[in-house]
């Protein structure tokens, strides 16, 4: 496969990835710097020695008391914390299968995944019980209890109410277990059995269309965008990373958790996002590395208090999930001196297929196809493949691909294409590839409007209405036109001090006819105090869409 002409001089053609299990990544660590900090988390500080003992601990209480066996399928349903990582490393080195859980879910949410991959433990944070109660003992054998507080030190009082509580005396429930009672078990593991081609997590779709549904990687597969991602942007040796992302997403999973831990490097973890406490513990830490979504990034901008000196120790910035507004990507630029690097990939592709080189970024890019990926641009409707500059859906052949959806053959077979040979996955994106090999986002296949027979990107009105100086939020969708087919209705959060109202509505909509062609020019704005996202960030574009066409 041939590299494209952007392809930073500096990167070789391919990596090599280790092929071991992923909890080997970990005891290689902790053996190789035992005492480093691994993990710092509200004032207290677990080294990787210690960090790679619980997880030994916890693994052989899983095997011995829980009766979790190779390839068996464990829940895993808390928020970022260090339970959550040892957790994670500990259902690997048990030989199981990570299937990690939104914390936003409920019970009906859960009883769906417990069903689905019959899961016979769950791991959760006391939080969440109320939710996973019912379904012990019955969609789900066991639970293992954890209160994220026990792990905190002398700032537990900056985790929010009631997380900086400690874990109950006693849950009065069966089918639970305390976490500290099963650490202080001592339990030890048997050996290692999984391969790099045994299941090793199974992170499950946003189910934008019906339910979720879950993406089966192997070890292989997860090793693949880990050790490429650091090959792509290395981390300085010693340079604390800052755990913002949620760990039970993708992005989260690898960069923020499963990068670092290969790498041997220091997560400084917060279990809830919090603009002043992330500049506090980048200034604290002297944090370098800090992955983000967009919102964050907004959210930080935005803070009228922000002192740059906070951020003066980063050295790379980055993330995805959104177009990063080139507004944005300036504030952040004059703060820190960093380019904002933004990346592509999804939970079917276990974190990115696509990055911007660190040389030479540009804003509102997927950036390039990493090592060893095959991406094209194929018409959704004829299945040609599409010249450069052509928009259409973005399909991808790489090693980092799942091995397809978990019980669902159906859907696997509807997600891959076969072209020359090859099997490729459709990402249901439309985008484009220009000739130096950079890919653009155009759209969602399906979130296209068409008004009077013209095409509108609404990533592209998006991104021309963040320049509006009374806007710090823009999510447009189309509606239901009786005259044109559809139109376009823009949904906005005003600045602090700026009125959304009727008239000012009107006034971004003049602006816009300024800007942009008649027909991308919003028919409506309507303001909101906030847009409705997911757990991990995205704008819930189809719920405001439900929205536009239920109030005609």
């Amino acid at each position: 496969m041939d590299l494209p002409p952007a392809w930073p001089a500096h990167l070789p053609a391919a990596v090599q990835v280790p092929l071991r299990p992923i909890s080997e990544n970990l005891s290689r660590t902790a053996a190789r710097l035992p005492d480093k900090p691994a993990i710092h988390y509200y004032g207290a500080t677990l080294s990787y020695g210690a960090l790679a003992g619980r997880v030994e601990a916890l693994a052989g209480w899983m095997q011995r008391v829980a009766g979790v066996a190779k390839g068996d399928r464990v829940l895993l349903y808390m928020q970022n914390s260090p339970q959550f990582v040892t957790a994670y490393y500990a259902i690997l080195r048990a030989d199981a299968v990570v299937v990690p859980v939104n914390p936003m879910n409920r019970t009906a949410e859960l009883a769906h995944l417990a069903r689905d991959t019959g899961a016979r433990l769950i791991v959760l944070g006391q939080e969440l019980l109320d939710h996973a109660a019912p379904l012990l003992g019955e969609a789900v054998g066991h639970g293992l209890v954890c209160a994220y507080a026990d792990a905190a030190g002398a700032d537990r009082d900056d985790l929010p109410a009631p997380l900086n509580r400690g874990a109950l005396a006693d849950y009065g429930l069966t089918h639970v277990t305390r976490w500290d009672d099963a650490l202080g078990a001592g339990h030890a593991p048997g050996p290692q059995v999984a391969g790099p081609d045994d299941l090793a997590v199974i992170p499950y779709s946003s189910g934008t269309t019906g339910l979720p549904k879950g993406c089966m990687h192997s070890h292989r597969t997860v090793m693949v965008t880990m050790a490429g991602g650091l090959a792509w942007n290395p981390i300085r040796s010693g340079a604390p990373s800052l755990v913002s992302l949620p760990l039970f997403h993708v992005t989260g999973m690898q960069n923020s958790m499963n990068g670092p831990i290969l790498a041997g490097e220091t997560m400084v973890i917060m279990t809830r996002w919090d603009r002043r406490l992330a500049c506090r513990l980048i200034r604290q830490h002297k944090v370098a590395r800090w992955r983000s979504i967009t919102t964050m990034a907004i959210d930080l901008v935005s803070d009228p208090e922000l002192d740059p000196q906070d951020l003066a120790s980063l050295e790379m910035i980055g993330g995805g999930g959104a177009a990063m507004p080139s507004a944005v990507a300036r504030r952040l630029r004059e703060l820190t001196g960093l380019d904002y690097i933004e990346g592509y990939g999804m939970s079917e592709t276990i974190a990115a297929t696509h990055i911007n080189p660190v040389t030479a970024p540009r804003l509102q890019c997927l950036g390039l196809a990493v090592f060893g990926v095959d991406a094209r641009i194929m018409d959704p409707e004829t299945g040609a493949i599409l010249p450069h500059d052509t928009p259409g859906e973005i399909i991808i052949h790489a090693p980092q691909v799942m091995l397809g959806y978990w019980n669902n053959p159906a859907a696997t077979e509807a997600a891959f294409v076969t072209i020359d040979g090859r099997r490729f996955l459709r990402t249901g994106d439309i985008g484009m590839r220009d000739a130096e090999g950079y890919f653009h986002m155009t759209d969602r296949l399906k979130r296209m409007i068409n008004v009077s027979g013209y095409k509108v990107w609404p990533s592209e009105v998006e991104a021309m209405m963040h320049e509006h100086p009374d806007l710090t939020e823009v999510c447009v969708v189309g509606r239901p036109d009786p005259r044109r087919g559809e139109a376009v209705i823009a949904y906005a959060v005003a600045r602090a001090g700026v009125a959304g109202t009727s008239e000012k509505g009107a006034d971004v909509m003049a602006w816009c006819r300024d800007r942009m062609a008649a027909y991308k020019c919003p028919a409506e704005v309507r303001f909101l105090a906030a847009l409705p996202r997911s757990s991990t960030g995205k704008v819930q574009w189809r719920e405001l869409q439900e929205q536009g066409g239920a109030a005609l």
